[in-house]
C-alpha cells in the first residue's frame, strides 16, 4: 500500500477519517481497510471513514463506513466534515452539495460550522411499547437518514447506554437492519441532551447527528417546540436542529455545528497490521 494522504476531523467528538479518493487511492478491501484503520490505539482509530469521490450530479460523492466496515446511507456528523473537508481542499465552495446513500445533501461551510440540509425524515412513530430483559420500555422512532430509537429520561446520566442500546439495537422489532438508540433528557424548553448508541460503532458515542435530529424532532413533537432545538451532546458540544413542520411531519430539516479538522497526516501500511 502507498501512503494514502488523509485528515482526521471531528464534529462535536463524533470522529472520521477522511479521504480524497478522487484519484482511487483507496485500497479494493473497503471493509478491512475501514476497520483496520479506525482501530483505537492499534491504528488513527474513527468512528467512521470517508471517502471523497467525483460525481457528475453533485460537487462530490461519499462512501460512508462505520467503524466496522458496514456501509450507512447517512451520518449528519459525517457530512458536515465531510463538506468542511471538501471545501477546504477546494473540492466545492463554501455551498455545496454531494451524493449519499440516503440522498442530495446540502451544506453551507461558516467558518468552523457547517450546517446541512438533511433528507426529509420518515417513519415518525411516539411511544411505542417494546419488550426488553428490564421490562417493557416506550420508546419513539424515525428514520432522519438511518432509523432511530429515541427514549425520554429523567436520569441521563445512569441510563446503561451500552447494554440497554445494544439490546435494543438487536431487536427482533427492528430486525434485520437494527437501529441506533438515542437516550433524551429535557434540559429546558427548546434544549435537550442526547446519548447514542450507534449501530456500526457498537458502543456509545460523544455525539450522533442524526440522533440528535431525531431526538430534537420527538422532543419538538412531544412539547409544541418551534425551531430550532438545541441538543447538548456527550461531548459537551451543542448541535442545533432546525425544522419546519410540514403537516404531521417535518421538513426543511438542517443540523448545523462544528467540524474540525484535528490534524493531516499519511497513513502507511503499518496502519493495517494485526
Amino acid at each position: 500500500m502507498k501512503p494514502i494522504p488523509f485528515a482526521k476531523m471531528n464534529g462535536s467528538g463524533n470522529d472520521f477519517i477522511l479521504i480524497d479518493n478522487r484519484n482511487g487511492s483507496a485500497p479494493a478491501d473497503l471493509p478491512a481497510f475501514v476497520r483496520g484503520v479506525c482501530r483505537r490505539k492499534l491504528s488513527v482509530g474513527a468512528d467512521g471513514l470517508i471517502l471523497i469521490e467525483t460525481d457528475a450530479g453533485h460537487d462530490f460523492k461519499w462512501q460512508f463506513f462505520n467503524a466496522d466496515g458496514s456501509r450507512a446511507e447517512m451520518c449528519g456528523n459525517g457530512a458536515r466534515c465531510a463538506a468542511r473537508f471538501a471545501f477546504v481542499n477546494g473540492i466545492a465552495g463554501n455551498r455545496m452539495t454531494f451524493g449519499t446513500d440516503a440522498g442530495t445533501i446540502a451544506a453551507e461551510v461558516i467558518g468552523e460550522d457547517v450546517k446541512i440540509r438533511m433528507t426529509d425524515p420518515v417513519g415518525l412513530t411516539l411511544d411505542e411499547p417494546l419488550a426488553l430483559a428490564h421490562g417493557q420500555q416506550m420508546v419513539s422512532h424515525v428514520n432522519t437518514g438511518v432509523p432511530h430509537v429515541v427514549i425520554a429520561t429523567d436520569d441521563l446520566e445512569t441510563v446503561p447506554v451500552a447494554d440497554r442500546g445494544r439490546e435494543i439495537r438487536h431487536h427482533q422489532h427492528f430486525a434485520p437492519a437494527g437501529t441506533n438508540v438515542n437516550f433524551m433528557a429535557v434540559r429546558g424548553p427548546g434544549a435537550i441532551t442526547v446519548r447514542t448508541y450507534e449501530r456500526g460503532v457498537e458502543d456509545e458515542t460523544l455525539a450522533c447527528g442524526t440522533g440528535c435530529v431525531a431526538a430534537g424532532l420527538i422532543a419538538a413533537v412531544r412539547h409544541g417546540w418551534e425551531s430550532p432545538v438545541a441538543v447538548t451532546t456527550r461531548s459537551g458540544g451543542v448541535l442545533t436542529i432546525h425544522f419546519e413542520r410540514k403537516g404531521q411531519g417535518f421538513g426543511a430539516v438542517h443540523l448545523e455545528g462544528d467540524a474540525r479538522i484535528v490534524y493531516t497526516a499519511e497513513l502507511q501500511v503499518d496502519a493495517l497490521k494485526r
